[in-house]
C-alpha cells in the first residue's frame, strides 16, 4: 500500500516529466527563426531539428514501455527524464546544427523511456479508486504545459534566449529526478523477456514510416519515400505476424 507522500512525489515527478516534453518541443517550434538565424541552418537542417527527436521517440516508444515492464518502471523512468535532461546540455551548448540534431535525436530516445513511464508508473502508484483523479490532473497539466511552451518560446527567441528553452529542462528534470529517488519501490518487474524480434520489426515500422512521411515533402525524395511507407507496412505485417505465433 502506498502512503499519501509517495503517492504526491510520484504525481508531481510524472507531470515535471510530461513538461519537459511538452514545453520543450511546442517552445522550440516557436524559437525556430531565431535558432536558425543564430547557427545559419538550411531549411532542412531545421527540419530534422524536430524530426530528429520525432522520429526516434516515436520509433522506440512501444521498446521503452517494454524496458519498463521487464526492468521496473521507475527506473527506466528515471533513465529517460535523467537522458532527456542531460542532452539538453548538449542541445543548448551545441555550436553547430549538427550537434543540435544530434541532440534533438539522444533527447528523443531519453522522451522514449519517459513518456511510458510517466502514465505507467502513475497507474501502478495510485489505487484505483483513486487512479482518475491523479491521471486527470497529469493530463490537465501536460495541456498547460502545451499551451504555455508557445508563450516561453516566443519570450525567449525575443529577448535572443532560444538556448534556455533546453536549460529549462535541468531543473524540471532534477526536481522529477529527487522525487522519484525518495519514492520507495516502483520497480516491479513482470518478467518474463524481451520480445527481440517484435521489438526490432516495430520499431521498423515506426521508424520507416516517420521517416517516410518526413521526406515525402521534399519533391526530389517522393519516391524513396513513398518506398520508405511501403517497407514500413512491410516491417508491421511481419511484427503483426510475429505476435500472433507468441504464446
Amino acid at each position: 500500500m502506498t502512503t499519501a507522500r509517495t503517492e504526491r512525489f510520484v504525481l508531481i515527478a510524472a507531470i515535471l516529466a510530461s513538461a519537459l516534453a511538452f514545453i520543450d518541443q511546442t517552445a522550440l517550434d516557436i524559437a525556430s527563426p531565431a535558432l536558425q538565424a543564430d547557427l545559419n541552418m538550411t531549411g532542412t537542417q531545421l527540419l530534422w531539428v524536430s524530426n530528429a527527436y520525432a522520429l526516434f521517440l516515436a520509433s522506440l516508444l512501444l521498446v521503452g514501455g517494454a524496458l519498463g515492464d521487464l526492468y521496473g518502471r521507475k527506473r527506466i523512468f528515471m533513465i529517460g527524464i535523467g537522458l532527456f535532461s542531460g542532452c539538453s546540455i548538449l542541445c543548448g551548448l551545441a555550436p553547430s546544427p549538427e550537434l543540435l540534431i544530434i541532440g534533438r535525436a539522444l533527447q528523443g530516445i531519453g522522451g522514449a523511456l519517459m513518456v511510458p513511464g510517466s502514465l505507467a508508473i502513475l497507474s501502478s502508484t495510485f489505487p484505483e479508486e483513486r487512479r482518475g483523479g491523479a491521471i486527470g490532473i497529469w493530463s490537465a497539466f501536460s495541456t498547460l504545459t502545451t499551451l504555455l511552451g508557445p508563450i516561453v518560446g516566443g519570450w525567449l527567441a525575443q529577448h535572443g534566449l532560444w538556448r534556455a528553452v533546453f536549460f529549462v529542462n535541468l531543473p524540471l528534470g532534477a526536481v522529477a529526478f529527487f522525487l522519484l529517488s525518495r519514492v520507495t519501490g516502483g520497480n516491479e518487474r513482470s518478467g518474463g523477456k524481451l520480445d527481440v524480434w517484435g521489438a526490432v520489426t516495430i520499431t521498423a515500422a515506426l521508424a520507416l514510416f516517420t521517416l517516410g512521411t518526413t521526406l515525402i515533402q521534399d519533391a526530389a525524395q517522393q519516391s524513396f519515400a513513398l518506398m520508405l511507407i511501403i517497407a514500413s507496412v512491410i516491417s508491421l505485417i511481419v511484427f503483426i505476424r510475429i505476435e500472433a505465433t507468441i504464446e
